[in-house]
């Protein structure tokens, strides 16, 4: 992997370079970073305020030593100063990723590339960025080899593909604790905990295993599945801990990335994306926008499993587990994904039976063994099989 980053120079510098007066309310570049990989690049630019914008393609110009590029525009951002040598990546994919401010109120990002495929766009909050994945083989690098290919010579849909590799994704980590719970229990501990009992069984069964984070560290989301999908993720695994106003609230759940939701699940999805319940409502409109049809099927489908196999072998063990169902949900770590992918909430922290017993290895055992049971099933039964088992 090769990662860069480039923070962006104080106003004040950039007013005395362009001599013009900075108009007011205006918002600003924070960060832009990137991240590179064989076949995929991610490129993120954060802004102090919420943006919109649209990639648009501008072909090469040979006559005038102009590289083929993508170019968005965003509106009510000031960045001040014009990169000339702009963000070097030469990775064979993109060339370097360039900033200027196209009029007094509008800032113009331009992502030089060697050739593309395909390019997806999203807009994110909490914090306020732009992220733009531009997807190829790369020229003079490294091809990506898949497992299995289909006719464009693209991966399979994710009914067809052989599963091999499962991303295990311990929520929050680092400066982000998640929940805290009775006797002061952290969400991103047990998340770790669990994840790593999980991994263990996993490869036991087969399965290449790939964490998101394998210690206490803060990731962003958009780190989070880069690294699957950078990884040849097959399934992508979420691990979370929940939390509830009311102490006897308990259960287990999972979740689904769907257009939909259910009324329960904006509060989950709230606390776990980072933002207000009322901001979920923007996250349904860009899932509106994103292509969910094929991976929604597959993630019920996989839901359905590992929730299943979750309740009942963990209830033959431990008494009173509460059953609160597969649920839909506008997840943002499942969202940026581009395969199968849930989120499971393995008790509530706030409840006192349920944080004493997620504090003990025995019982992250106990779950990590069932996860394990529901993955297995996924990969050894016939997608139509499967779904005729319903759930």
């Amino acid at each position: 992997m090769r990662r860069g980053a480039l923070i962006v120079v104080a106003v004040a510098t950039a007013l005395g370079l362009l001599g013009v007066e900075r108009p007011k309310n205006l918002g600003d570049v924070v960060d832009v970073r990137y991240w590179s990989y064989p076949d995929y690049t991610r490129v993120v630019v954060e802004f102090s305020k919420t943006v919109k914008s649209a990639v648009k393609h501008l072909p090469a110009d040979a006559g005038a030593n102009r590289p083929e590029r993508l170019y968005l525009d965003v509106d009510g951002i000031w960045v001040g100063r014009r990169y000339e040598r702009g963000i070097s990546v030469g990775d064979g994919l993109l060339r370097g990723v360039r900033l200027g401010q196209n009029t007094l109120s509008r800032t113009r990002v331009v992502i030089d590339v060697d050739h593309f495929e395909r390019y997806r766009l999203l807009v994110l909050t909490h914090p306020d960025r732009l992220v733009v994945d531009v997807y190829g083989h790369r020229s003079g690098g490294e091809t990506l080899e898949w497992p299995q290919r289909g006719r464009a010579g693209g991966r399979l849909p994710s009914d067809l593909r052989r599963v091999r590799t499962v991303i295990i994704d311990p929520g929050h980590g680092g400066r982000d604790p998640g929940a805290t719970g009775v006797g002061g229990l952290r969400e991103k501990d047990v998340a770790l905990r669990l994840a790593r009992a999980l991994g263990k069984k996993l490869e036991a069964e087969g399965f290449r295993v790939v964490y998101t984070r394998d210690d206490d560290r803060t990731i962003g989301l958009e780190e989070r599945t880069a690294i699957a999908e950078a990884s040849r993720g097959d399934l992508f695994v979420s691990l979370h801990a929940n939390a509830a106003s009311r102490r006897s609230v308990r259960g287990i759940e999972t979740f689904y990335l769907d257009q939909e939701h259910e009324r329960h699940s904006l509060g989950v999805a709230a606390r776990e994306n980072g933002i207000d319940r009322d901001q979920v409502n923007d996250l349904q409109k860009t899932l509106t926008m994103l292509r969910v049809s094929e991976t929604s099927v597959q993630s019920r489908r996989l839901a359905n499993f590992v929730h299943h196999e979750m309740v009942d072998g963990v209830g033959r063990r431990y008494r009173e587990i509460r059953d609160l169902g597969v649920k839909k949900g506008p997840f943002y770590v499942l969202f940026l994904s581009n395969m199968p992918a849930i989120l499971i909430e393995a008790g509530f922290l706030t409840n006192r039976e349920e944080a004493r017993r997620l504090r003990r290895g025995d019982y992250l055992n106990r779950i990590a063994t069932q996860i394990t049971a529901g993955l297995v099933r996924y990969r050894d039964e016939p997608p139509a099989v499967a779904m005729r088992g319903g759930g």
